[in-house]
Parts: structure tokens; sequence; C-alpha cells
């Protein structure tokens, strides 16, 4: 099947910003993701960029209201560790034609991501409406999708790369933009120190981006 659209967006309006995650550290992994979801941000992409990200991901997995999701998926083989980990949704960097079609036959659905008009049309031929704007500030920002809006209304984006809170408020504006990724609701140092009481204020603040 094609991008199972339905469930993608009820998954990406629960709130406002994705937080993106990378560690390695496991016993950090469900501290981590209470913090977030507590303070509003229940939708979690763990990117696959770590020796031990699937245990990360199976451990965020078991925190109630927690909605998990790997990212930085790039072949059919991560997509299969992705669902026996236990996550929800998958997120791409790039959108090959490869990846699209393997997503086809994996139970959850997978955010693409594209950088140009050509690449979101090639997606949406095979069916995604939901597509990954990376990496979104290093390809122009908000004004860019803003200017994708009339020429592609049948697409909505995440944009995710470079943004912060406050590039987060003019993305959100957008009314092709659903939602945003980032990783700024998670200093390094506070994960380090274990301050979760300071990420769930951050997360907190976040979720209030689109109040």
């Amino acid at each position: 099947m094609a991008q199972d659209s339905a469930t993608l967006r009820e998954t990406l309006t629960l709130a406002p910003v994705i937080p993106v995650i990378i560690l390695d550290d496991v016993d950090k992994a469900r501290p981590l993701a209470e913090a977030l979801v507590a303070g509003g941000l229940p939708v979690l992409e763990v990117t696959l960029r770590t020796p031990n990200a699937l245990r990360v991901i199976a451990e965020m997995a078991k925190v109630a209201g927690a909605v998990v999701g790997s990212g930085t998926v790039r072949s059919p083989l991560q997509m299969e560790k992705s669902v026996d980990a236990g996550c929800r949704f998958m997120v791409s960097p790039g959108a090959p034609m490869r990846l699209l079609e393997a997503a086809d036959d994996v139970a959850i659905p997978l955010l693409p991501g594209i950088g140009t008009p050509t690449e979101a049309m090639t997606a949406a031929e095979h069916g995604y409406s939901f597509l990954k704007f990376f990496p979104a500030e290093a390809l122009g920002g908000a004004p860019v999708l803003k200017a994708f809006a009339s020429p592609l209304p049948d697409i909505t984006f995440c944009p995710t790369g470079g943004i912060d809170a406050e590039k987060a408020k003019t993305y959100l504006k957008l009314p092709n933009v659903i939602c945003v990724g980032g990783s700024w609701v998670m200093p390094a140092d506070a994960i380090e120190s274990g301050d979760w009481a300071r990420i769930e204020r951050l997360a907190r603040e976040a979720a209030a981006l689109r109040g």
C-alpha cells in the first residue's frame, strides 16, 4: 500500500514539535521519554545513528503515552528492525524509490525526506502526501516551504534541520506545515546530567507553540 496518510496525520497532529533524538545510553531512554511526554511532546523520533538506537527505541516504547518512531531510516532492513523494536512510524532523510517501494510492505508508515519540488512530486506520485523537508534551514527555510504551498497544495510537510524555538513559530504558521522536528528541547548537557525537569519544561514550552 502507499503511505497510510490517515495514521500519519493522526500521529503528526499530536504535538507541534517532534523531538529528534540521538541517544546511545539505554539507561537514559525511559526517563528522557517520560520527561518529553510529560511536557506534552508524545511523538518521539529516535534516529538510527547510534549502536544502541534500537534498544533505546524499545525502552521508550514502554513509556505510557509515547508514540515512538525511528529516524535516519535508509534501508529495508532498518524498516524491519524498526517494526521489531516497537516503532509506530519511520522517518527517512531522503526518498529514493527503492525505499518508498520497500515501505509498501511495512506495517507502519514512512515519512520520507525531500529537498526539492521534483523530489516532492516523485514521492507524491508514489502516494505520499506527508513529507519531511530536510535539511530545512540549510535549504532556505520557511520561505521555501511557503513557495511550495501553491504549486504543491496536496503535500504537507514536517520541516527538520536547524530549527529552534523561534524558527519553529514561523514554520508552524504556514498552511502546509503540520509540525516541525527539532532537538532544542533536549540539550545535551541536560541529558548528560539527567536534568529531566529542565527537559520537561522545554517540552512544555514547545508544546505550546501552536496553542
